[in-house]
Order: structure tokens, then sequence, then C-alpha cells
């Protein structure tokens, strides 16, 4: 019996090697652009445009950095990072505590037609930017919030998704819970925030990685909402940075550009992967 079992661990080891040499390869094939978006940043505009491109960096680092955040194009590449990181903020936390706050009231409010108005609220999914978009910008531009911060977040801040989430993992929650709360004398905000909200940190910490990166993503509600370049996000930055017609691209600076539109991503998503992960495998009920 003692060779087959060796023979069994011997075959898996081959087979974890194997699971991680395609691991690897896949990495490194995912990973290969970015790095080539990488060196560019770090070269002459000559070392892009002629041939063969150079694969590992050059000694304009400093200097092609330098001119994208503080001179870039139209506007400084660090008041575009500001603006988008703003946006994306707000956006993701705006999202989070409207639908903890909807999500509640559905589960724990009786009310006639409660049934009714979160279904409303779950068919707007059927409804995407592009159809309301229309209406929405004369709205925003109604109330005078073209050119801010306002008109860039508040219409975003509505997700039907967020709440449907929410609301299922609230219904996984013991009565028993409410019914201590309401016995000990706790009014239904208390409760909210002393049991609900701490029971739901992961679920919002996996929220918030993702609603922060579809904000940090958003092109065609700022580029309508926006005419002024001071407030144009970065991925409208890296847009207008391409030329029309014969002027030719400063490719170094648009690839620093590119480079570091990547990094407030990353790190949101590197900072709270744990939280990430616990939030769409564990419910901790």
């Amino acid at each position: 019996m003692a060779a087959p079992v060796q023979g069994m661990v011997e075959r898996r080891g081959a087979g974890l090697w194997l699971t991680h040499v395609f691991m690897i390869a896949g990495v490194l094939i995912i990973f290969f652009p970015i790095w080539l978006a990488f060196v560019a940043s770090t070269v002459t505009q000559a070392d892009i445009v002629s041939p063969p491109m150079p694969v590992w960096p050059g000694g304009h680092f400093w200097d092609n950095y330098s001119a994208a955040l503080f001179a870039g194009v139209n506007v400084p590449v660090a008041r575009m990072l500001a603006n988008s990181l703003f946006m994306a903020v707000g956006i993701a936390v705006g999202k989070i505590v409207i639908s903890l706050l909807s999500a509640f009231a559905i589960v724990y409010f009786r009310f006639p037609g409660r049934s009714f108005f979160f279904w409303t609220i779950f068919l707007t999914l059927m409804l995407p930017v592009e159809v309301r978009i229309v209406p929405t910008f004369e709205v925003v531009a109604g109330f005078g919030m073209l050119n801010s911060y306002a008109g860039l977040i508040f219409p975003l801040i509505a997700s039907a998704t967020a709440t449907f989430l929410f609301r299922q993992f609230f219904m996984t929650i013991p009565d028993e819970l409410a019914e201590a709360a309401r016995v000990d004398g706790a009014g239904p905000m208390r409760f909210f925030i002393d049991i609900v909200l701490p029971m739901s940190r992961t679920n919002v910490a996996a929220l918030f990685v993702i609603l922060f990166i579809y904000g940090w993503n958003q092109y065609l509600w700022p580029l309508l909402i926006t005419t002024e370049p001071e407030m144009n996000t970065i991925v409208i930055g890296i847009k207008q940075m391409f030329p029309s017609g014969d002027d030719t691209a400063n490719w170094p600076v648009i690839m620093a550009t590119s480079i570091l539109a990547m990094i407030p991503p990353v790190i949101v998503v590197i900072s709270m992967q744990k939280l990430f992960i616990r939030g769409l495998v564990d419910s901790e009920k």
C-alpha cells in the first residue's frame, strides 16, 4: 500500500508544480504590457518611435514623470488624479451609505409597498447610464452642478446592486438580534450602528473596492459633465493627450500618465485584499 500512496503524492507534487508554472506564465503574459508601458515612461520619444523599442527602463524616469505630474498637456496630471480620487471615493462612499440605509429600511421596517419599492429599485438595473444620461444631464445642468464635484458624484451614487446585496445579507441576520436589541431599549439606528453595521464590515469593504474602481474608470459621465480642463478626470486626461491631425504624441508622458492612473486602484485593491476576499466568500453570520 505504500507504493501507491507515494505515487499519488508524487503525482500531486508534479501537478502542483505544473499549476504554478501555468500561473506564473499567465501573470507574466498579463504583466508584460504594463512593463512595456513603464519602460516607455522612462525613455525618450526617439527611443520609442525608433524600433526596436527597449525592454529595460531608461534614465528619464524623473523627467517624464515630473513633466506628467506638474505640466501635463492641458492640465497637470496631479490635478486630474485628485479629481478622479475625489470622484471615486465620493461615488463609493455615497453608494454604500445609501444602499445600507435603503436595504436596512426594506428589511427591518414594515410599511405598505415595501416589496414594490424594493423591486422598483431593482428594476433600475435594466436602465444603463447611457439610456438615462440625457435627462440626468438636464437635471444636473438645471441645478447648476456642471463642472463641479457634486455633478460628478451625486448622479452616480444610487446603486440597485449594492442595495440588493445588502438586503440579502441583512435577511440572513437572525431575528433574535433585533428582538434582543428591542428588549434592551435600542432604537432602530442604534441597532443599525451597533449590530448591523459591524456585521457588514467585510461586505462594505468588498463593495468599496468594486465601487471605487467603478468610479475611477468612469469616462462618459465626466466627459459630458465637465467642460473646464481643471475638472477633467485622469481617464479623460489620457484620452485628451492623444493629438489630433498630424501632431506627434508625447509617448513618454502619455505612458507615465497611464502608469500613474493605475497606482490608486492597485493600492486600494492591495490594501483591502483580505477584507475584499472575506466579503465575497464569508458572510460572518
